[in-house]
């Protein structure tokens, strides 16, 4: 039998894809992802032969995509700016999206003489959270999530990337009633529920509804935070959300609704879409 190379059972695989009509690119992604290799180490080591139980194990892993399996849950780590998440069926796949928001909340959050303090609300696997506390060491972060399962999930992330984070299970803002933040940032449940029928099986069949889908036409957690934020953020906080491409009017009307002292900037993401908003107050200003 002829030699089995890593070259050789990647062609394989990207056949074996097409034919059951899935991204062929997942052949590689899976790959990488076992071996923990780039690209370049992948073409180095093309024509090294490739053992038995890794071709197994990556025969399973193909399997597995093809009845809709996430790669990312397969793999059961997902990338995000730069370090490896542990990801579950409890938690959302960290998306490139969020990211840029995360980027956004670093590039704009003006250095203060004393530690900055920030919440994650809906934290999922930690990503937003951990980042933050990652790239800023000295900032005093809180996370929350309504799933116990997903802030375990959380809290070994945060031990695995030595990040100081304090995780928290509760509804919403509600357990930190009373606490003021220099940084609220969110990535909160935002597809509706009339919207099943347009997504991937993938995303239907594996990740949580809990961290996808929001009631009233999915704005339920833009309503609260438009609500109730303002009296979590100290005088020159600022509120950061992720939210979906066709919300951006809707998203603004309520927060102008509720106050006549909020400035909400929009910002765009790498395809052009608006994703993001940022929320301030003037707290100069009475509430009418």
């Amino acid at each position: 039998m002829a030699q089995l190379t890593y070259l050789k059972a990647l062609n394989w695989a990207f056949l074996f894809l097409e034919e059951h009509a899935k991204e062929r690119e997942a052949a590689r992604f899976l790959l990488l992802g076992r071996k923990h290799w780039t690209t370049t180490q992948l073409v180095l080591h093309y024509h090294d032969e490739m053992p038995t139980a890794e071709y197994d194990q990556y025969q399973a892993d193909l399997n597995a995509f093809i009845a809709d399996q996430p790669a990312q849950y397969i793999l059961g780590y997902a990338n995000f700016y730069g370090r490896d998440f542990k990801v579950t069926p409890a938690t959302l796949i960290p998306r490139l999206e969020t990211e840029e928001l995360v980027e956004w909340v670093l590039d704009a959050t003006q250095p203060k003489n004393r530690p900055l303090k920030v919440l994650d609300v809906g934290t999922g696997t930690g990503a937003i959270a951990i980042t933050l506390a990652c790239e800023h060491p000295e900032w005093e972060v809180t996370a929350i999530d309504i799933s116990p399962e997903a802030i375990a999930v959380a809290q070994v992330n945060a031990r695995q990337l030595n990040a100081h984070v304090n995780f928290i299970v509760g509804d919403f803002l509600t357990p930190v009633m009373g606490q003021q933040f220099d940084v609220i940032v969110s990535n909160p449940p935002y597809i509706a529920q009339d919207e099943r029928h347009v997504m991937d099986a993938s995303v239907l069949k594996y990740e949580p509804d809990l961290a996808l889908f929001a009631d009233n036409n999915g704005l339920a957690f833009y309503e609260r935070f438009a609500k109730e934020v303002r009296a979590y953020l100290k005088p020159d906080g600022q509120l950061y959300l992720e939210f979906g491409y066709q919300q951006k009017e809707t998203i603004v009307r309520l927060f102008e609704r509720e106050s006549t002292d909020v400035a909400v900037t929009i910002k765009k993401d790498m395809a052009n879409w608006s994703r993001m908003a940022r929320v301030g107050y003037d707290f100069n200003r009475n509430l009418v």
